[in-house]
């Protein structure tokens, strides 16, 4: 599997979001997040983990992006098809990176769109954010949600890469009887999931999450504790594994020792809540009518909480599975199908699924669970 994208992947989504400027009248976007820089550039580094120092990538409305960041990313910047890389020795408390970002501000003109949807953020220091503006001399104003339309669908280059991740977490799934058993500690078996993710080509586990109890678990992001696993409990892992900076999103249940009957009514109820949701998932659709579908179902009402989400560069992105979401469906779309229901007092199960939406219907990009539970 080829990592990377070919330059016609980021010429391609630059010439979309410069006519989706021209018709907002934006003379530039200003970003400052790592998908956001990553989805135009192909800039991939771990650094992002160091919030010491801000990194800019300015996309003007005509010709190509403009990297200024720190100095330390040149040389990877250099890799990426992106030439014009501007750099100042980074951090520096007096004047990180204000003066330069503002001069190739005032030299690409106004006005900036700064990505201000739901789910974005600046950051930069907001002392920073000010600085910059006062010394551009331009007008800042959102980028009328340009940035997440255009990824939100997806390309079939990444398309492929979400598959791959799905694939290999896949895998590491079918290996779960080797790991998890009667005695052994829940956060044991979340140490020997990372590794084996990690075994079957996962590039890192940036999310992992789960939980396990008699009939099912109280909440599904708790860390792991060091309780043992013990018959008749319903052991459920969620990750989210990276393949060449895309996430899957899905997870799996287990009983340990001997399936309840609750149990077992609750797991294929989760197996046909995600059929139903998968064939809802045309284009056209909306976010809000891939929820109904499933929440008919599960019989969840409107305080369930979402049911997915979209899903790509990160573990969760753009569009939730709720009933105020009227998103429509695009194909390319990849979403999450993450229905939940009661399986006993105080406790839940979820199932998810990842699928991308094609013409005509969804396609699936995880082996789906099926209605049987599986035990361990």
């Amino acid at each position: 599997m080829k990592r990377g994208f070919a330059e016609e992947e980021y010429r391609a989504r630059l010439v979309l979001a410069q006519a989706r400027m021209d018709l907002a009248g934006l003379g530039a976007l200003l970003l400052t997040t790592e998908p956001e820089i990553r989805y135009f550039t192909g800039f991939l580094t771990r650094f992002w983990e160091s919030p010491s120092r801000p990194w800019f990538l300015v996309v003007p409305a005509t010709g190509m992006p403009i990297a200024v960041i720190p100095s330390i990313g040149a040389a990877l910047m250099a890799q990426t098809w992106v030439r014009d890389i501007r750099v100042w020795p980074a951090p520096d408390p007096e004047d990180d990176g204000i003066t330069l970002l503002a001069a190739t501000l005032r030299e690409v003109g106004g006005p900036v769109g700064v990505p201000s949807g739901p789910e974005s953020l600046l950051r930069m220091p907001l002392s920073a954010f000010a600085a910059v503006q006062a010394a551009c001399a331009l007008e800042f104003t959102h980028d009328y949600g340009i940035v997440a339309a255009l990824r939100a669908v997806k390309s079939e280059g990444e398309v492929v890469k979400i598959a791959h991740a799905c694939a290999l977490a896949g895998r590491a799934f079918d290996r779960v009887p080797e790991i998890a058993r009667e005695g052994r500690a829940l956060s044991a078996v979340f140490r020997d999931f990372q590794r084996l993710l990690l075994e079957e080509g996962a590039d890192l586990v940036a999310y992992i999450a789960g939980g396990a109890g008699q009939d099912g678990y109280g909440d599904v992001i708790s860390p792991a504790s060091d309780v043992p696993l013990v018959r008749g409990d319903i052991l459920m892992l969620d990750t989210g594994a990276v393949w060449d900076g895309y996430f899957c999103d899905f997870d799996r249940n287990y009983a340990v020792g001997a399936v309840s009957g609750n149990a077992a009514l609750a797991h294929a109820q989760l197996a046909e809540a995600v059929q139903a949701g998968l064939e809802a998932a045309r284009p056209g659709a909306r976010a809000c009518d891939v929820y109904a579908a499933m929440a008919a179902v599960t019989g969840a009402g409107e305080g369930s909480g979402r049911l997915g989400h979209g899903l790509g560069m990160q573990l969760t992105e753009g569009l939730s599975l709720i009933p105020q979401d009227r998103t429509e469906l695009r194909p390319g779309m990849v979403i999450t199908l993450e229905p939940g229901v009661t399986a006993g007092p105080g406790t839940i199960m979820v199932g998810e699924e990842d699928i991308v939406i094609r013409d005509g219907g969804a396609q699936r990009l995880t082996r789906f669970a099926g209605p049987l539970l599986p035990v361990v």
